[in-house]
């Protein structure tokens, strides 16, 4: 087969959420597949760590940059002399218009369930171009069964147009340390004194702050390290400001860091550094950051809602996250039981094994030759 894709989300260095599924997904199929043919469609020349060029594995730069979607990439595709058998958008967005089949993937429909945590021009766009690809795609990737089955309540998508492939956990990047100087090292650098609760995100309304941060408060000798950026996949983020001004009025500003950005190798080290990853978000369409903490075999605080019980399994303490209550009682708990945070780390460790990138990469490329 000749297979055209959508490069644009996976050709970017700080990549989070959509960016790190394409740049994954992309990576791997690289890896698996010498048979079929790719063409990867990109806005300007790939970074290093995209996959190098091959017999059956290239790359072509397309403008213009802004109007992707609408223009070049349906312009690519319809002057094209040989046209591939399909074209593959790692996205919601697939080419306005489109001469051969289309296969995309979707994430999550958190604009349905939370429409008040998004900008008004991004809630209409979402939405729109959301349903239009869906409603025109061949086929459909999602990253969990409770994505899946939004899909089919919100756009009466069937299941037979939809397969599920989790995502992985950064294999390289998140392991279980055992030396505690290098520990040390990061935590003095990120000036980290004591015991701590970690949570890495980019910082938005979903991701339920204010009732992380209000469970700290009640909860003496314990910090809240916060890594997150308030722009997240090249948007700028958006009401993150009552979530930094919030220890101040809370009067423990000195008990929750804010970080922003940090790098894979001292992020990991970070993690295993906490006494907890706490991740008491509203709504994710996986939780990628969940199995990545597993992995590195530090005790998960997760919701009980959407698609966390997927990904967490039996190896997290799951909460309301609506319940500062549950989610201040879950961390006196794991925080304080040693022989249950080695439990959680044991079974963390053993759950996050079960999501791999090559493994979705895998179902990816059974899915694009079942077009």
């Amino acid at each position: 087969m000749k297979i055209w894709v959508d490069g644009y989300e996976a050709n970017v260095v700080n990549r989070v959420g959509s960016g790190q599924y394409a740049f994954e997904v992309l990576k791997n199929l690289e890896k698996i597949d010498k048979k079929n043919e790719y063409l990867i469609f990109l806005p300007e020349k790939p970074i290093n760590e995209m996959p190098k060029e091959r017999p059956g594995w290239s790359y072509k730069i397309l403008k213009p940059k802004r109007l992707w979607t609408r223009i070049a990439l349906p312009l690519a595709l319809y002057s094209a002399k040989k046209k591939p058998d399909l074209f593959f958008s790692p996205t919601h967005y697939i080419p306005r218009f489109s001469p051969v089949p289309v296969v995309c993937s979707i994430f999550d429909l958190a604009f349905f369930h939370f429409p008040e945590f998004f900008k008004k021009d991004d809630l209409y766009k979402l939405k729109n171009w959301t349903k239009y690809s869906v409603e025109n795609a061949a086929a459909i990737l999602t990253i969990s069964k409770s994505t899946k089955n939004d899909l089919n309540k919100f756009y009466g998508i069937k299941n037979e147009k939809i397969t599920v492939t989790y995502p992985g956990f950064k294999e390289g990047v998140y392991h279980p340390v055992t030396n505690k100087e290098s520990i040390e090292e990061i935590t003095s650098k990120y000036k980290i004194e004591g015991n701590y609760i970690i949570y890495i995100g980019t910082i938005q309304p979903r991701k339920n702050l204010p009732r992380l941060i209000e469970a700290v408060s009640r909860i003496e000798d314990i910090k809240l390290v916060i890594v997150g950026k308030t722009t997240g996949a090249g948007r700028q983020g958006w009401m993150f400001e009552e979530v930094l001004d919030l220890p101040r009025k809370l009067s423990i500003e000195e008990r929750v860091l804010f970080t922003g950005f940090v790098p894979d190798d001292e992020l990991n080290l970070l993690v295993n550094g906490a006494l907890a990853f706490t991740f008491p978000t509203l709504y994710e369409g996986f939780g990628i950051p969940v199995i990545d903490a597993m992995a590195a075999g530090i005790p998960v605080i997760t919701s009980n809602t959407a698609s966390l019980p997927e990904a967490a399994g039996k190896a997290a303490l799951l909460v309301d996250p609506y319940s500062v209550d549950q989610i201040e009682q879950a961390i006196r708990t794991i925080t304080t039981d040693k022989k249950l945070r080695s439990k959680l780390s044991k079974l963390g460790i053993n759950q996050a094994k079960k999501f791999s990138w090559k493994k979705c990469a895998k179902e990816t490329l059974r899915a694009l030759e079942g077009v």
